[in-house]
């Protein structure tokens, strides 16, 4: 059973106090990776465990010494002060099960989190889209600043050194927080960006107001001087913020957009020799940013309105609102040199003048949104799309909104569903049914639109129509990224022979 949150609390302070062990099942997920870097550079000693197989965090977790066994077994289980484990396991887990044998303090990730999150000044970031972005863009900025925070992102961010995590102090902590089945309420926030609110997540939140309360409940646990930074422009996030005016008046309630009339509105926003530019009404002049989309402008001014804070608790002692120049241009610089996130409009490689890219955006807002962006960041490229949908639930529950999220693409390839383990198929909608949907809405699909189930079997017909000045995004949070991988180096290898380079 796991433990309260007072207890996860002390044992992470007594193993900092006494250099006790931190176990971490599941240790090169995303999230515990991170989790594991941040008590790492709090002096806690920790260890772990997960599978055999190969990915990202491998390295991250050599390079900072953290020892890890490549398999579950009780035996691992020594003497550790806190177990901490991924969603991903369960009491099935031999090493879940002897934790629990032996009494030990043991807790899910996001409780960690949360317990970890009380000893800051913490900011939670969240929204159905673009918490990620703007996590990232957050820490980057906050380094230009020069502000004394750590950073905990969805993903690993290049300005953040490939990983997800960006310490920079230990004053301040602003992390990512995921609202699938109500994980952020084990969060202690003293701020919250909201990014955006709509129906996600149905085979836990079967309806729009299950998911907006959910985010309520959130917003609740803001103290009486808290902060609400939410955007203006998406209606969920502003039904969450009007619900929660009413039962928190102490609450600082900061909209922004192009919409909102307050001091973070987006004023203008325009794309030039890729660039997107803006003026932000608190911010002078102009800023600059090389990931495309008006959801990025949005993301950024989220981004702002947040460093303005942290600036304000920081430096403005004086009654000020504690920036100045040399802050500003730390900002202005790092924003433009900000080039996104792993999986987020990721550029995966150029070869042949085509160029690839990678995006998670899986629900039909974030497909249209990121692709009208990208059309108009690269009005000359054809744009070529790989969509993978996650879910069956998600597909069939908004097939009709998936359905009209490729106007912007001029070939679309679409392939079966992604499934999730949380699920089981039970015979109704497919990939090839949200194909045929899709077909039936969109005006001239024939020759534009196919469908192919094995997203790597689609690599031969691709390399047939794939032209230079073409730009190919695989999307979703399925695997359909490896199509991508692979017609990357496909087309390097033919760079290669003509001598002209290509991707590595």
């Amino acid at each position: 059973m796991d433990s309260s949150i007072q207890t996860i609390q002390n044992a992470l302070r007594c193993a900092m106090r006494s250099g006790a062990e931190i176990y971490l099942i599941g240790i090169k997920g995303t999230g515990m990776c991170a989790l594991a870097e941040l008590l790492h550079n709090r002096g806690i000693r920790v260890s772990g465990s997960d599978v055999a197989d190969v990915f990202y965090t491998d390295a991250i977790l050599k390079d900072l010494g953290i020892p890890y066994h490549e398999s579950f077994d009780a035996s691992h289980i020594t003497s550790p002060e806190l177990v901490i484990y991924s969603a991903a396991y369960s009491a099935a887990n031999a090493e879940v099960a002897e934790a629990e044998r032996r009494d030990i303090a043991l807790c899910k990730y996001t409780d960690a989190l949360g317990a970890y999150s009380a000893d800051f000044d913490s900011s939670g970031i969240a929204g159905v889209h673009g918490k990620t972005t703007t996590t990232a863009i957050t820490g980057t900025l906050l380094r230009g600043a020069g502000l004394p925070a750590a950073i905990l992102a969805g993903s690993a961010v290049g300005a953040f050194g490939g990983r997800s995590t960006l310490n920079l102090g230990d004053k301040y902590f602003v992390a990512e927080t995921c609202e699938y089945r109500r994980h952020f309420l084990s969060f202690h926030p003293k701020r919250i960006i909201l990014t955006s609110v709509e129906s996600d997540h149905q085979d836990y939140f079967p309806t729009y107001a299950d998911i907006r309360q959910a985010f309520v409940e959130y917003g609740r646990l803001l103290p009486p001087d808290g902060e609400l930074i939410y955007c203006a422009d998406d209606h969920g996030a502003s039904e969450v913020a009007a619900l929660l005016k009413k039962e928190m008046p102490g609450v600082h309630f900061v909209p922004y957009g192009f919409s909102t009339d307050g001091d973070y509105r987006i004023e203008s926003f325009q794309v030039k020799n890729e660039r997107s530019v803006m003026r932000l009404r608190s911010f002078p002049g102009e800023l600059a940013l090389r990931v495309p989309g008006r959801h990025t402008a949005l993301n950024a001014a989220a981004a702002i309105a947040l460093t303005s804070s942290l600036v304000k608790a920081e430096f403005g002692g004086d009654g000020s609102d504690g920036w100045n120049e040399q802050r500003r241009e730390g900002v202005r610089a790092a924003l433009e040199d900000f080039s996104g996130s792993r999986r987020r409009s990721e550029i995966v490689g150029e070869a042949a003048g085509i160029l690839f890219m990678d995006d998670y955006g899986h629900h039909p807002t974030a497909i249209k949104t990121t692709l009208a962006g990208l059309k108009d960041f690269y009005p000359k490229r054809r744009l070529v799309v790989s969509f993978m949908s996650h879910t069956y639930t998600r597909t069939a529950a908004l097939l009709d909104e998936f359905a009209t999220s490729f106007e912007n693409a001029d070939v679309l390839v679409l392939h079966k569903v992604y499934p999730s383990a949380r699920e089981v198929y039970s015979g109704g909608v497919t990939g090839r049914t949200l194909f045929e949907k899709t077909c039936a809405v969109e005006k001239n699909s024939a020759g534009r639109f196919h469908y192919v189930e094995e997203p790597e079997d689609a690599a031969e017909f691709l390399s047939k129509i794939l032209q230079p000045n073409d730009l190919f995004i695989t999307m979703g949070a399925g695997d359909n990224w490896r199509l991508g991988k692979k017609l990357c180096a496909l087309f390097g290898k033919i760079n290669h022979q003509q001598k002209i380079g290509g991707c590595e």
